[in-house]
């Protein structure tokens, strides 16, 4: 077993840490605050091809994996800039269109999503049935040759920067009369398709909608797969790829927050001239949260690898277990630095406290801690279901 990157994934790193440090904390902020997007910082990564870097080379991407992205979203989160979109358009709506999508899909979105001229955002939440898709109330129907969508989505990221959503909904099996889960693209100026913002305490450049959809009619080619039986895995594809990449921006939240704080204490001086970081009050809490940062990072690692190799059902595992392991680590970093910093934590200069309600969130999205738990208990160690 080697934890080395290759030469290429290193470079990789290398690369992205620039980028992002480059543009810094202080920009994502300005951004935040003026509601704005982080639209030069994302077209001069996609034109790098750090966007595209798990697409494979014939559709103009990098030809790596997972792994590959994982490094592009913890390396700029790292640097104080966590991209959300990063996981919904090339993690998701990529892996989806390229593992499952038709040919004539793959050539139509998997450019544009290479480069980052193109975003495509992922809705499957309901106001009533969360994540879970056996309770999903968003329905597709046949009319013709058509397909109409009607139905309620809730937090679905970045809807107003993005030209398609990537929508799960439920039609009837012809040869059982049961519901099953279908993925359709549908764009996001379709008549028909409405959204209204909602309004968060988190300070983020990408923003949170409420979707309806209301009798929206969709051609036959915006079935992802071209076929009603590509739904279930087309989903599943994208599962694993969102939970080791949300991994990876807590993971690069928690280092950033870390070297912020351990930048500050290691100066600080007080008390007789020693500096703050001097004092086992200080540097101890601060030592736990790194160790806690890498046990993630590992983690992520071996899912990523997992899933890279093929070898989806272990990966799933790994999966929910870096994204339980990054989401804890980075909310006990985060709030470590501030208090480590003092009255200096809490204010916009020092750039810790900004990610406080980021970082939360984390604990509960995409899945929450609670739910990842009941999947480890359940597929980990053989215990009855408990939901």
């Amino acid at each position: 077993m080697s934890f080395d990157l290759t030469p290429e994934q290193d470079q990789l790193r290398d690369a992205v840490r620039a980028l992002g440090r480059r543009y810094g904390h202080g920009y994502f902020v300005e951004k935040a605050k003026a509601g704005e997007h982080t639209t030069e910082l994302w077209a001069e990564a996609g034109q790098l091809g750090y966007l595209g870097v798990n697409i494979p080379t014939e559709y103009g991407g990098g030809g790596g994996g997972i792994t590959e992205l994982a490094i592009v979203c913890e390396e700029l989160a790292a640097a104080g800039c966590p991209l959300l979109l990063l996981v919904v358009s090339p993690a998701i709506a990529a892996t989806v269109i390229n593992r499952h999508g038709t040919e004539e899909q793959r050539k139509r979105h998997l450019p544009g999503l290479a480069d980052g001229s193109e975003k495509i955002v992922f809705a499957i939440t309901e106001p009533e049935a969360g994540s879970n898709f056996h309770r999903l109330a968003t329905v597709a129907r046949r009319d013709g040759d058509d397909w109409l969508l009607t139905g309620r989505k809730c937090y679905i990221s970045g809807v107003d920067e993005a030209g398609h959503v990537l929508v799960v909904a439920r039609t009837e099996d012809s040869s059982t009369g049961k519901l099953k889960p279908t993925l359709f693209l549908a764009p996001t100026d379709a008549p028909g398709l409405t959204r209204s913002k909602l309004d968060m305490e988190i300070l983020s450049p990408e923003n949170q909608f409420l979707l309806y959809l209301d009798d929206v009619r969709l051609p036959a080619d915006a079935l992802v797969g071209g076929s009603l039986d590509a739904g279930l895995p087309a989903l599943f594809a994208g599962l694993n790829p969102e939970r080791i990449t949300v991994a990876a921006m807590g993971a690069g939240t928690g280092r950033y927050a870390i070297e912020r704080a351990t930048d500050y204490t290691a100066t600080r001086k007080v008390w007789g001239g020693r500096t703050i970081g001097s004092h086992q009050g200080v540097s101890h809490p601060l030592a736990h949260a790194a160790v806690q940062v890498e046990l993630a990072r590992l983690m992520i690692q071996k899912a990523a690898t997992l899933y890279d190799a093929g070898r989806d059902l272990e990966a799933g595992v790994s999966g929910n277990m870096a994204k339980y392991a990054a989401g804890e680590a980075a909310a006990l970093a985060v709030d470590t630095a501030v208090q480590a910093l003092g009255g200096a934590g809490m204010t916009t200069e020092y750039g810790v406290a900004t990610l406080l309600g980021a970082v939360r969130a984390g604990r509960i999205a995409p899945v929450s801690r609670e739910m990842i738990l009941n999947f480890v208990a359940q597929h980990v160690l053989g215990q009855d279901k408990s939901y």
